[in-house]
């Protein structure tokens, strides 16, 4: 089953020392961009920012952005305990939103 829909998302790097959070319309497409590093001066790319910890999908994009506000502004211990809480060995959640 193929997952696109509105999503805020956090993304590791392979030894959890960097966190990424974003946004998108369409999770499938953007997290696949960031494995591409299609953008090689990004953030993303420079840090290999590519595996995909932790998402909540919405309805409304308008509530995902809301969504990733909040996330952003959270200290990086809490980001850690709500990665922690649904994915506690740190997979990467790929295979999750793609098959």
């Amino acid at each position: 089953m193929r997952f696109d829909a509105c999503a805020a998302y956090i993304l590791a790097n392979l030894n959890r020392s960097v966190l990424y959070v974003g946004v998108t319309s369409d999770l499938v497409t953007r997290v696949a961009a960031h494995r591409q590093r299609l953008e090689p001066t990004s953030f993303t790319a420079r840090y290999r920012v590519d595996r995909l910890v932790h998402f909540e999908a919405f309805e409304d994009i308008t509530v995902a952005i809301k969504r990733e506000k909040q996330l952003k502004g959270w200290s990086r211990a809490k980001k850690l305990r709500l990665i922690e809480g649904d994915n506690p060995l740190w997979m990467d959640l790929w295979d999750r939103i793609t098959s």
